[in-house]
């Protein structure tokens, strides 16, 4: 997929410019708790979505995706002594990569009741699967330590004390600033940490939107913290927005950490050109990684007699798609579902297959998840079935569509895409 408008992803400076006030190193966490947290940070394991360490592909798992790196440290100790005065229930993690921030608060500070939200399924996987772990490893009770919630008021209702990884979206970012400004205590801190690379001052204009104090940690192996405190009164939600999509005659409806937004994205917009060439006879079709739901409310509307299943790992997507289809009048035909690139559909299920891939884990290139893609539609199609993949064109797909689906012919490019069409074996 191809990144989101400037609008979303502002130009990333080297280093952020911080705010006037720059805090004072953390306290640590007390010693006594101290070696707990080692053991725990030390024995966590970034869970890839596949059983046993081989990829679909044939490759290894990306050595630079980790299961706790120095922003997770950072974070846990900028926090310390906000967690340590907290009561149970007062603790609410957002976007917990693989669970450092989850266990670490409840390892190292004997934490209950926090309440977590993770926009992306393989997150929330990864944290329970750690947590059990951590259990095994006869750590303090990290698997009773907490529970999902979607992002909303149950989540945040009375929450104290907020730790976040700063998305790379400052959409993303807003939703959650305005959630927790609006739900959480009026005496609620928010901990978020990032990466110096991808953060820009962009990000404390967005938090300072909704609280009255924002400012900065230390940097600290290349990592640096944002405090936000004063929740503004009467901050209201941004999110879901709608725009009206002209050129395909679609109201586009989308929540804050939705890729793209409710704009119409540059792969989306070259695929869409080729629905007419899908074979006349598909009436079953999925779309893959749906986002905002634009590929399948498109085939839907296109094919009246279809019924289109959309899948997404992402929270804010899934639920951005099931509102385009609800906009657009197809909602009954396009049944939306939140789950691990298809792992939920049936084999040989689908007459076609609409996909176009993300190239991006976070903030680390990867193509991962598109051989994942490839993989469940070689076993979501029936035989003769089809596969419409769109991508950027130095990514050169071709030799793994035709190994994971069948024979890969070129549909269509453009001076950045390349549409290609995969039939079933």
């Amino acid at each position: 997929m191809p990144s989101p408008t400037s609008d979303e992803r502002p130009p990333v400076p080297d280093r952020p410019t911080p705010p006037a006030h720059v805090e004072q190193p953390a306290q640590p966490v007390p010693a006594r708790d101290q070696a707990a947290l080692d053991r725990l940070l030390a024995g966590l394991e970034r869970f890839t979505p596949d059983d046993g360490p081989a990829r679909p592909h044939g490759g290894s798992a990306d050595p630079t995706l980790v299961a706790v790196d120095a922003t997770d440290r950072l974070l846990l100790d900028e926090a310390a002594s906000a967690l340590a005065a907290t009561r149970p229930g007062e603790v609410v993690v957002v976007d917990d990569r693989f669970g450092a921030l989850t266990l670490g608060a409840a390892v190292a500070h004997g934490l209950t009741g926090i309440r977590v939200h993770q926009d992306a399924l393989t997150s929330e996987t990864a944290l329970d699967r750690n947590a059990r772990a951590a259990a095994r490893r006869d750590l303090p009770g990290p698997e009773a330590a907490f529970s999902h919630h979607p992002l909303g008021e149950d989540l945040l209702r009375g929450a104290r004390v907020v730790v976040l990884q700063l998305p790379r979206s400052l959409a993303a970012l807003r939703d959650v600033a305005e959630h927790v400004a609006r739900f959480a205590a009026p005496d609620v801190v928010v901990f978020a940490g990032g990466r110096v690379k991808h953060m820009t001052t962009a990000m404390n204009e967005v938090l300072a939107e909704s609280f009255t104090e924002v400012r900065a940690s230390l940097a600290r192996q290349k990592s640096r913290v944002l405090v936000a405190s004063g929740p503004r009164p009467g901050t209201g939600l941004t999110y879901p927005v709608t725009e009206h999509v002209a050129e395909l005659g679609l109201d586009v409806v989308a929540y804050g950490a939705a890729f793209a937004g409710a704009s119409l994205d540059l792969g989306t917009r070259f695929l869409l050109g080729f629905l007419d060439e899908v074979s006349p006879g598909a009436r079953d079709a999925v779309d893959l990684g749906c986002g905002t739901g634009i590929l399948a409310v498109s085939f839907a509307r296109a094919r009246p007699g279809a019924s289109v299943v959309a899948t997404d790992q992402s929270e804010a997507a899934v639920r951005s798609a099931r509102a385009t289809a609800a906009a657009d009048g197809v909602g009954d035909r396009v049944r939306v579902v939140r789950d691990d690139v298809g792992s939920s559909l049936a084999d040989r299920s689908a007459d076609v297959v609409l996909c176009n891939p993300p190239f991006h884990q976070g903030a680390a290139l990867s193509t991962d998840a598109a051989h994942r893609m490839f993989a469940t539609a070689g076993r979501v199609l029936r035989p003769g079935g089809e596969l419409w993949t769109v991508y950027n064109s130095h990514l050169r797909y071709r030799p793994a569509l035709e190994r994971a689906v069948g024979p890969t012919t070129q549909a269509g490019r453009n001076p950045r895409f390349t549409v290609t069409r995969s039939v079933a074996r």
